[in-house]
């Protein structure tokens, strides 16, 4: 504790120690009340002024906290404050019935909805909100007690012995209840937050002492202001004050620990059981018959006007409760999509790493055989041989180079390491795989359109890599399209965060277009592709932290989509207006290899 703390808490016990000696010397009184009753504004005061820092100290529920904290205490100090008109200022006893003996009764509601608030633990806000519902029930039915115990007897038909009789046992329930919230938090917590709620129950339990046979005394006539009875509570605020000087001392905090789900679901219970306890009150009512007509009367009207008020109350909460529902529901189905969608990406990565681990040292293999045999066979080709039997020879020679050139895609599919990677312009890639496709277009009577979107931002990727993925998917449109024409259609534009480039042609689509990316799954005939096309291109445009899909058009033909995630470096474009030595070439300038892929 700071030295600033300890001094004020020797000034509180100051005042507690001249309070007793008081109590003891002085005679029944105007000076003795009058000390009494500015002891016990000072210090609570005091108290207030001790929780108020932690208020600003703290933020989120915690700071919630010690602000209805703060305001328990504003209510107590106002209730003095009556005392000190009537008794010093006026000069008179209090009245009783007493008006102000409300703010003394609810001064304990905003310490119990802070208790609800569990500041100790950490919540989500979601559950926060459906608490206070709750325990806007609770404050309700503590306000409905209070109204069906003491006004009835206040205003409806005076009664000073049933107003004080029922105000001590209605104030003396409500402090229990407080101080068992206080003993289930401190049993609940741990760290600097246990002994803060553990000096919180001390202080109450001794003020819930001192006031009951404060009351009980008042009943018998034998209480004045200033007697042994006030010394006792003027420790218990002291003590008080010493909890909330020992917090801003000690800073707490949420703490992980713990879990509020049992603490929602009994605020809960709780309110569903003052509901439930309306009927049974507005029963008693009716068929008591020792209260006056007229208090029956009130009673039952106050039941039934509560009933409205709370069930209006449980119509709200059922409402927010079915919107969470359905928000929880919304969210539990885009889970399950896109769980179904990892999932998918997932089963097709590891069937590309293990295929690509088997063919990689397969194709190896057949290499070293595949090369002498094209050597031999040029050999053979080369010397004089018979029509016949150059005929067969180039057979030889074009099988041994068609099996080569698949064992060649074999290893371009195994091998899919990463490259290196610069900000390339979409739009220039897909101008180059037009221009490169364009012969074979015009050749077999298919059109092609282009809607490319301006101002696009450019993309982190190899040039060359993308370009073969487009002129991949741009032949596999022209074989599609071969016997009929048709049109090939070639969008991009800026999807949120991502670019969009789709791929839409009118030919006869593809009968199971959800395996077209498998290895070696092939929608022609045996003979005219190897199955490893879309694969690979696959593998790119995951490599790029993309993603490709392909789907069947309701009006006809197959749609290729690919997602590519737009750089957000725009320092680094100029990387991509001029080549560098070393660098592969850019998308105006493709490679001799992309070169002899659309041919």
């Amino acid at each position: 504790m700071s030295l600033r703390s300890r001094a004020w808490v020797l000034g509180v016990c100051a005042l507690v120690f001249a309070q007793a000696v008081a109590s003891l010397v002085m005679a029944n009184g105007f000076r003795l009340t009058a000390l009494s009753d500015v002891l016990q504004c000072i210090l609570l005061l005091s108290g207030t002024l001790a929780f108020l820092p932690n208020v600003f100290s703290t933020r989120g529920r915690v700071r919630l906290f010690w602000l209805l904290m703060t305001l328990g205490l504003t209510f107590w100090l106002s209730y003095q404050l009556l005392w000190i008109y009537f008794e010093v200022y006026l000069r008179t006893d209090v009245p009783n019935p007493f008006v102000g003996d409300i703010v003394l009764f609810l001064h304990i509601v905003p310490m119990m909805a802070a208790l609800a608030l569990q500041p100790h633990v950490k919540q989500h806000d979601r559950a926060a909100r459906l608490g206070a519902l709750d325990f806007s029930l609770l404050l309700i039915f503590w306000v409905y007690l209070w109204i069906y115990n003491l006004i009835p007897w206040q205003y409806v038909q005076t009664i000073e012995s049933a107003y004080a009789h029922n105000l001590n046992v209605l104030y003396s329930t409500e402090k229990l209840v407080f101080l068992a919230g206080l003993a289930i938090l401190w049993n609940r917590s741990k760290g600097v937050w246990r002994p803060l709620y553990a000096h919180l129950f001390g202080a109450n339990l001794l003020y819930a002492f001192s006031s009951y046979f404060a009351n009980l005394a008042i009943e018998k006539n034998i209480y004045y202001s200033g007697s042994l009875y006030d010394v006792p509570l003027v420790a218990s605020i002291a003590w008080i004050t010493a909890a909330g000087l020992m917090a801003y001392d000690s800073k707490p905090h949420q703490e992980s620990a713990g879990t509020t789900s049992g603490r929602g679901v009994w605020v809960a219970r709780l309110g569903m059981m003052t509901i439930l306890s309306l009927p049974l009150l507005a029963a008693w009512s009716v068929f008591d018959q020792s209260p006056p007509p007229r208090v029956r009367t009130f009673r039952l009207a106050l039941t039934f006007g509560t009933m409205l008020v709370m069930g209006v109350m449980v119509f709200l909460k059922q409402h927010l409760l079915d919107r969470e529902l359905l928000r929880l529901l919304r969210s539990s189905e885009d889970s399950y999509e896109d769980l179904q969608r990892l999932q998918a990406q997932l089963i097709q990565s590891e069937k590309l790493a293990s295929l690509g681990q088997l063919v990689g040292g397969a194709a190896h293999e057949l290499n070293n055989p595949l090369t002498a045999m094209l050597g031999y066979s040029d050999l053979l080709a080369a010397t004089s041989l018979a029509p016949e039997q150059r005929t067969l020879a180039e057979k030889i020679v074009s099988q041994v180079r068609r099996t080569k050139a698949l064992v060649a895609s074999l290893l371009s599919f195994a091998k899919q390491v990463p490259a290196d990677k610069n900000l390339v312009d979409v739009n220039a890639i897909v101008r180059t795989a037009m221009k490169l496709s364009q012969p074979q277009l015009s050749f077999r009577t298919i059109h092609l359109n282009a809607d490319l979107a301006d101002h696009l931002p450019r993309i982190a990727g190899d040039s060359n890599q993308l370009l073969q993925v487009c002129l991949h998917i741009i032949n596999n449109a022209v074989h599609a399209m071969t016997e009929s024409g048709g049109t090939l259609t070639l969008t991009t534009r800026r999807h949120d965060d991502s670019l969009c480039l789709d791929f839409s042609d009118t030919g006869p689509g593809i009968a199971d277009p959800e395996r077209v990316f498998d290895p070696f799954y092939a929608a022609r005939p045996v003979g005219r592709g190897s199955g490893l096309g879309l694969s690979a291109c696959y593998g790119i445009v995951r490599e790029h932290n993309g993603n490709i899909t392909c789907q069947n058009r309701p009006e006809g033909g197959a749609k290729f989509r690919i997602l590519l995630p737009a750089s957000t470096n725009n320092g680094a474009q100029l990387l991509t207006d001029r080549p560098k030595p070393g660098l592969p070439p850019g998308p105006d300038e493709p490679s001799a290899l992309a070169a002899r892929q659309s041919s």
